[in-house]
């Protein structure tokens, strides 16, 4: 999908920028950086996807008041929670009597459109913050953590460190959209057409990209010229252990940062 618009004059005007964010998550993205000139590509690297079962969630759900704190990572573990609470016919009501944390706004607003309170949304929207605002708060506690199916183990292993119980589930997986890969490798052999700016909000993102790239490709050849963004120090990380070079990372972890700090890094070279 391409977004085009009248942009004389904006910040980001005549910059083609490839977003790789899964579709369902990219509009906000989309809309912000159109209002700013860009012209923006929407292919997704990453797509929601079911995990293998959803027993474990759905146990966890059943037995909610007998857990002291749930942590949610994403705003996809908020709605497959949602979702599975609806269909087994459990009251979400039964989470007020959890404390729950939410890794960043995106996911706290998504808990409050469930008529639920975040206790706690820490300053930086990493893994290991969390971790820091609860190590002091769950010895002796359950913990319920609701993840995708690949994430670092961070947040587990560091709480039952800090003497809490923890239980993982997992809410949904990711993968590759298999429609991608041709259209990801059409659009770096476009010349002119090209982008300038690829942005990637995840570590899966990255990792994906590279596999749409395919075995034997030089990721630093294949996207000479072209500026690559992250959204994080998380996303960041996973970009270098990829062969990826960061040249623009979001001041704050969300894709509307990610989006200002694009603003900023061109509105400096002008």
């Amino acid at each position: 999908m391409i977004a085009e618009i009248n942009s004389s004059g904006k910040p980001l005007s005549g910059k083609r920028i490839l977003i790789t964010r899964a579709r369902e998550q990219a509009d906000d993205m989309v809309r912000a950086l159109t209002d700013l000139g860009a012209e923006v590509i929407n292919i997704p690297t990453i797509e929601i996807n079911p995990p293998q079962s959803f027993q474990p969630l759905d146990r966890a759900l059943v037995r909610a008041n007998t857990y002291h704190w749930l942590i949610l990572t994403s705003v996809n573990g908020v709605r497959a929670m949602a979702k599975r609470a609806e269909k087994n016919e459990v009251d979400l009501g039964l989470l007020r009597t959890l404390k729950i944390a939410a890794i960043g706004p995106a996911t706290a607003d998504e808990i409050r459109l469930l008529g639920l309170k975040p206790e706690l949304v820490p300053d930086e929207y990493v893994a290991e913050s969390v971790v820091a605002a609860l190590k002091g708060k769950v010895f002796g506690k359950k913990v319920l953590l609701v993840r995708a199916k690949v994430a670092r183990d961070v947040i587990p292993d560091s709480l039952r460190a800090a003497g809490a119980e923890v239980d993982v589930v997992e809410a949904y997986e990711t993968g590759l959209p298999v429609n991608s890969i041709a259209k990801i490798k059409a659009l770096l052999a476009a010349g002119e057409e090209r982008p300038d700016v690829i942005t990637f909000t995840s570590p899966s993102t990255v990792k994906n990209f590279i596999t749409a790239l395919g075995q034997g490709a030089s990721p630093k050849t294949v996207l000479e010229g072209i500026v690559l963004a992250s959204i994080g120090p998380v996303t960041t990380a996973s970009m270098l252990e990829n062969g990826l070079r960061a040249d623009v990372v979001a001041k704050e972890y969300t894709a509307i940062g990610l989006v200002e700090s694009l603003k900023e890094y061109f509105v400096a070279r002008k």
